[in-house]
């Protein structure tokens, strides 16, 4: 996993994490990036410097895991919420948002993925939508 800081068309900066390089360019190809802040989907990296560990012979090794911030902790917790208590409706978000909407289906919370462009078609058609600061977990073998 690598960490790239992004940049949006409007300087937004912020952070996500993605399986390599290839992974980012092909998610920012098909349209399936958009900032956080304001969904502006012109996401592109932003500079950024490579860490590198430096370790003295008398330096204990750094943990596996860091603690915790409370921020963290706090976007573990609303994720857990929002998994726990909400359908997860895959890249049929806006279908099913519409529909909830417009009341051909049932009323309940949902989560999904949606294209920037469709995300702003449910807002401009007045759908309240907001974006999450997280992706969905992805189920592997």
């Amino acid at each position: 996993m690598i960490c790239f800081t992004l940049r949006c068309g409007k300087d937004h900066s912020f952070d996500s994490w993605f399986t390599s390089s290839q992974a980012f360019e092909a998610l920012a190809h098909a349209g399936h990036l958009a900032c956080p802040i304001c969904g502006d989907a012109d996401v592109a990296k932003g500079l950024m410097a490579p860490a590198i560990a430096s370790k003295t012979s008398d330096e204990a090794p750094a943990p596996l895991t860091q603690p915790k911030t409370d921020v963290e902790q706090a976007m573990a917790q609303m994720r857990q919420m929002i998994e726990e208590n909400s359908d997860y409706v895959g890249m049929n978000f806006a279908a099913e948002a519409r529909k909830i909407h417009l009341g051909e289906a049932p009323t309940r919370a949902i989560y999904g993925e949606a294209k920037a462009d469709e995300a702003r078609a449910l807002l401009e058609d007045g759908i309240p939508v907001a974006p999450l600061p997280f992706m969905p977990r992805t189920k592997v073998n």
